[in-house]
């Protein structure tokens, strides 16, 4: 067995790499972008896969009201133990949210990002919301500002957008056909009138599509949402992706409908089922092209704070920040310096990685004529799980992750294929609760994975991973993630274990 690493050093991939795949690191699948495009987003954390890794965001929930009902959508209030889209604790004033912005981003200096996405629509609230952005552009200057919208308001409110410093925005797509619209969103209220059916469906999308045309003709980023719904619009998402990166929509997150009973919603009562972990990566993968795919969304709570997968929204309550004196000025030199550190950081990991993608040749030998019969054989692509707390490392205790990131390694290059939530397995002491159900259901949620990446990992989860099929792996402990995928993949090659089922034969032979 021969391996060979490929270096790309930063040039072109050969055709029918990775650049025309849309894989790799994020640097790759944003290298179609203009210069300038790439520079705003280089540090935000929802619309660079990269970023995520070393920046957080914040959520304001300054807007409870909507103006159309989706069947996947059941706005909550004070509800900590929930993390989805439409679900917060508690609804600000403008006021309110100003302050609690400036606190959150005096104490986590990795905050670059302030969305406005709910628990309502954005743009159904435009005097909250618009009074939110217009003192933050102020007072803040130094945070992207960034809005999320179903669309029916927006065309009306794009020149407000652009006038308050708003240069990233989300539109939640689901369909580009009235037909498959009515049987998402029952109602939509318009000129202050319900309508309802393929009607609805039809002003909303219209609606949607020149709100897109708007923004993207006056230079604003914009990342389409679509929640895969199986049965109701997912063969349809691809030309809802094709349509929407022809008018100019930059990045598309293909998410998975969530739909619990006990959420409430119309679907989960139901029994709609969202799709599995190989249907979305295979409609992920299908949708993407030269268009980026967004994979790492954590389709988070309106009011989330904190890195992307996890939520530091309780150390900022109202009650909490009343009293607290802030010093943005100061705040900001720290966050400038945090940044550069950051930014030294990733440069640094690039390096060291130099963007390395692994190409395992594996040779069989004649022995009757070793030189002239030379038999390459192809390698199959292996998932594997990742525990990490961020900055790119793999450096979670397997124990305290409440996800996974699933990176594909493959004859070719890493990539990140998307995350898998789990409840948690270790909570501190001399017990893990309930450990062997949730050991159990951890193990479900990454089938498919071959191996599992951590810092550290106890005796009994090794033991059960091992027995189901899943190789843990605790000796790339504090390194980049790529990299490390990269070099379990080298060792599985090493070990012969990496041929297609149908070659294992001949190679033993």
């Amino acid at each position: 067995m021969e391996l060979t690493v490929v270096k790309t050093d930063g040039a072109a991939p050969a055709a029918g790499g990775c650049a025309s795949s849309g894989c790799g690191s994020s640097s790759d699948k944003l290298a179609h972008l203009p210069e300038a495009i790439r520079a705003k987003v280089h540090n935000h954390p929802c619309f660079s896969e990269e970023a995520h890794h070393h920046y957080a965001r914040m959520h304001v929930a300054v807007a409870p009201a909507c103006n159309i009902q989706c069947h996947y959508c059941n706005r909550k209030y004070d509800c900590a133990n929930e993390s989805r889209p439409g679900v917060v604790s508690e609804v600000l004033t403008p006021e309110q949210a100003v302050k609690k912005t400036l606190a959150v981003a005096a104490a986590i200096p990795q905050m670059t990002v302030l969305g406005i996405a709910g628990p309502g629509d954005p743009l159904a609230n435009p005097e909250r919301t618009l009074a939110t952005f217009r003192e933050l552009s102020e007072k803040a200057p130094d945070i992207k500002l960034c809005v999320s919208t179903n669309g029916l308001a927006l065309p009306e409110l794009v020149d407000e957008i652009c006038e308050h410093n708003i240069d990233h925005v989300t539109i939640t797509i689901n369909c580009v056909d009235p037909e498959i619209g009515a049987k998402i969103y029952p109602w939509i209220y318009w000129h202050n009138r319900r309508i309802k059916g393929v009607k609805a469906a039809r002003i909303l999308i219209e609606q949607q599509q020149k709100g897109l045309e708007m923004l993207v003709a006056k230079g604003v980023l914009v990342k389409v949402n679509s929640v895969m719904i199986p049965g109701v619009n997912d063969t349809h998402l691809k030309e809802v992706s094709r349509i929407v990166k022809a008018k100019g929509a930059f990045l598309h997150n293909v998410m998975p409908l969530i739909a619990e009973p006990e959420h409430g919603t119309f679907f989960g009562i139901m029994g709609q089922r969202g799709p599995t972990h190989d249907e979305l990566q295979a409609l992920q993968d299908e949708c993407a092209g030269d268009m980026a795919m967004m994979r790492h969304c954590r389709q988070c709570r309106a009011d989330a704070v904190g890195m992307l997968g996890e939520d530091r929204g309780d150390e900022f309550t109202l009650e909490k920040i009343a009293d607290m004196e802030i010093d943005y000025a100061a705040a900001m030199e720290r966050r400038a310096a945090i940044h550069a550190e950051i930014e030294a950081n990733r440069a640094a990991q690039r390096e060291q990685r130099n963007e390395t993608f692994v190409s395992i040749a594996s040779i069989k030998r004649s022995a009757a004529s070793p030189a002239a019969d030379i038999e390459r054989i192809e390698t199959r692509p292996v998932l594997m799980a990742v525990a990490s707390e961020g900055h790119g490392l793999v450096n979670q205790h397997f124990g305290h992750a409440r996800e996974f990131l699933i990176y594909e390694a493959s004859a070719m290059d890493v990539r990140f294929v998307g995350t898998r939530k789990v409840d948690l397995y270790c909570s501190g002491g001399d017990t893990c609760g309930d450990a062997d159900s949730t050991l159990s259901k951890i193990i479900r949620a990454l089938d498919g994975c071959e191996a599992v990446l951590c810092s550290k990992i106890g005796y009994e989860p090794w033991g059960e991973l091992e027995a189901a099929g899943i190789m843990p792996n605790g000796e790339h402990a504090m390194e980049p993630i790529e990299e490390a995928v990269a070099a379990l993949y080298r060792e599985m090659a090493d070990a012969g274990q990496l041929a297609p089922a149908a070659e294992t034969a001949s190679l033993s032979a």
